[in-house]
């Protein structure tokens, strides 16, 4: 299976939104902080998902959010 193209991901991060629990229909792009920290610690759901949520826990905690804001701005 072919690697997403990081573009696509960092779209999918601020289109799509969390499937379930406690931000359900919210943007995975404004998830909190420590809620991925929580995730971290838990271990992230598997799948695509996973990859996504683990993808903006890194881009938050090493403070990449600038990387979303062209994508967020131009929705």
């Amino acid at each position: 299976m072919q690697d997403p193209q990081p573009e696509k991901i960092l779209q999918q991060l601020v289109t799509e939104e969390m499937p379930f629990g406690k931000y359900k229909g919210v943007k995975l792009y404004r998830l909190p902080e420590p809620y991925l920290v929580w995730y971290h610690r838990k271990g992230f759901p598997k799948g695509r998902l996973g990859m996504l949520l683990n993808t903006l826990y890194e881009i938050k905690l090493n403070g990449l959010e600038y990387l979303l804001k062209p994508l967020i701005d131009n929705r």
